[in-house]
Parts: C-alpha cells; structure tokens; sequence
C-alpha cells in the first residue's frame, strides 16, 4: 500500500510539473487528427479535460497494442497498462472527468461505458477487419510502412506485370514448353481466382491481365476438369477407403490359429500363487459378512425413540 501511494505521488508530481504532455497516436486521416480507433477517443479525453499536450504520430508499429500512450515527465500511461490509458489518468488521480458533475450516477456511468466498449467497439472492429475490403485498415495502419507490408502489392503488381510480359499469346511460359514455373504460378492463380473474395486487392490485380486468367482457366480445363474425367490423378472415391481384396461369396473369413506358447515355471507358479491370493481375499470377505449379519441390531433401537430437543 505505502509503495503504490508513492507511486502515485510520484505520478501526480510528474504529472503537475509537466507543462505539455505528449500523446503519441496513429497518423491522421479521413479528417480526423487522428484515425486510429484507440488513439482518437484519448485525444478527445484530453481535450475535454482541458489538458495541454501535443500530438506525435508513430507509424512504426502498426500492431503495436501500447498505443496510444502519453508521456509526462518520466512517467509513461500505456495502452495496454491498467486499463488503457484514460483508466490510468483516472485512477492516479490525475484527469477524472467523471468526478466534475457528482450528480452522474455511477452505476449508469459504468454500465454505459461497459457497453459502448464491447458492443459498439466490437462491431467497429468487425466492420474494420472483415466487412470491408481491408483499404480503411490499411489507411490507418499500413500505408507508411516499408517493405514488406507498404510494397507487397506493389511487388505482387511487378510481378504480374512481368508474367503478362514473358507469356505473351503463347501457351506456357518459357518457348512454349511446360517447366516447374507454370505449375507454381498456374496453383497461384488458380487460388486467387477461385478463393479471394470480389473485393481482393490481389485478384483485381490479377484479373487486369487478360492472358494470364485466361492462361489459368485453360490450364484448368486441360489438368483439373479433363484429367478427371479420363482418370489421371483423379481423386479417391468414397468407396476407397473399404478393402481391395475381398473374399469370394460363400468364403468367410477364419484368422490363422495362433501356436500355443508353453508357460514357463515361474508363469505357473505365479498363477498358482494368484488364484490363492484371490481366494484367501474371497473368504475373508464371506468372513466379514457373516459376523456383520450376526450383529444384534437391538443395541440401535432405542435410537427410534429418542426425541432431539431444541
């Protein structure tokens, strides 16, 4: 208890002998001075607490889950730390600003937070990670970043660009002979193509070269859709799994009999000391019953008559 008040203290005297604090959050964007879901609901914290502090943007850790965080003195309230960070600044004593109007029930309060930070927050997170087609998140997280998060579309473009190129109108791509390149980027394309939803990046990149979707949906016809038919490389019916080999009618089936092992002298002799331990066990048992029924039962009797008194 003494070491967190002066923890506390301490934070409170950084806090106070701080002029301006510095909140470092996500980039700008949309309009917003900051884009970041996380980061956006402190800064208007601050400024609603009045709070005089300037903004710095970290664009190095795009999954980096101590951000937002704000620095005063020596002292640092992280994200990830107690709460996140409004819940630091309110549990140090340092910016609460529930305690400005007494008349805001607390309950309420706690039951309204609760539910904009699950609820809403869950589906904003949702809409952000899955509904959309991932250009809102990569604003936000990506769009500063080096290789290979910032450029790894730019590289997939090259390199499909370079594809389109070497395959031309021909058939394969190397003088028209098949080589290992063709089924790598054939099972490349065809994944694209048939399992990236509409709104992926990579597929609508892909499909901007003609020849080379329709290199794969020829492919796919020739390999996939005819050899199965002819039976090369077809996959395992449902049947397959049942035995090749299976006896003619009116045979059935007899496993080959087993050579009797001849027991060794100490087999038998344990065996025979086993069967006088199981019966030496089973007679003290009749034992033990017989003299618990010979017990005269007169001695509980009485019990039947007595009266428990409060």
């Amino acid at each position: 208890m003494a070491s967190a008040a002066a923890a506390a203290a301490a934070a409170a005297a950084e806090w106070e002998a701080a002029a301006r604090k510095v909140l470092v959050a996500r980039k700008p964007c949309f309009g917003l001075p900051t884009a970041c879901p996380n980061c956006l609901p402190v800064l208007l914290y601050l400024r609603m607490a009045q709070v005089p502090f300037d903004i710095h943007v970290d664009t190095s850790f795009p999954d980096a889950d101590h951000i937002p965080y704000v620095e005063f003195g020596d002292c640092v309230a992280f994200n990830n730390e107690k709460g996140g960070v409004i819940e630091y600044l309110r549990e140090e004593k340092l910016v609460d600003l529930n305690s400005n109007d007494p008349s805001a029930s607390s309950a309420d309060v706690l039951a309204t937070k609760a539910m904009v930070s699950t609820w809403l927050a869950d589906a904003l997170l949702y809409e952000l990670w899955v509904v959309t087609d991932g250009s809102v998140a990569h604003d936000i997280y990506f769009s500063d970043l080096p290789w290979p998060i910032g450029k790894i579309y730019q590289k997939a473009s090259a390199a499909y660009e370079a594809l389109s190129l070497r395959l031309g109108d021909e058939v394969f791509l190397f003088d028209n002979s098949r080589t290992d390149v063709d089924a790598l980027f054939l099972g490349h394309a065809l994944f694209v193509l048939s399992a990236l939803p509409e709104t992926s990046v990579l597929r609508g990149t892909l499909q901007n070269h003609d020849n080379l979707v329709n290199f794969a949906e020829h492919h796919k016809v020739q390999l996939l859709e005819a050899s199965s038919s002819s039976g090369l490389g077809s996959s395992p019916g449902p049947s397959s799994s049942t035995p090749r080999k299976r006896a003619s009618s009116g045979q059935s089936y007899k496993p080959k009999p087993r050579a009797k092992k001849e027991r060794t002298e100490e087999e038998k002799k344990f065996r025979r000391r086993a069967k006088y331990f199981l019966a030496t066990q089973l007679v003290a048992v009749l034992v033990f019953l017989s003299l618990m029924g010979g017990v005269d039962s007169s001695e509980f009797d009485d019990d039947d008559g007595m009266d428990y008194e409060e």
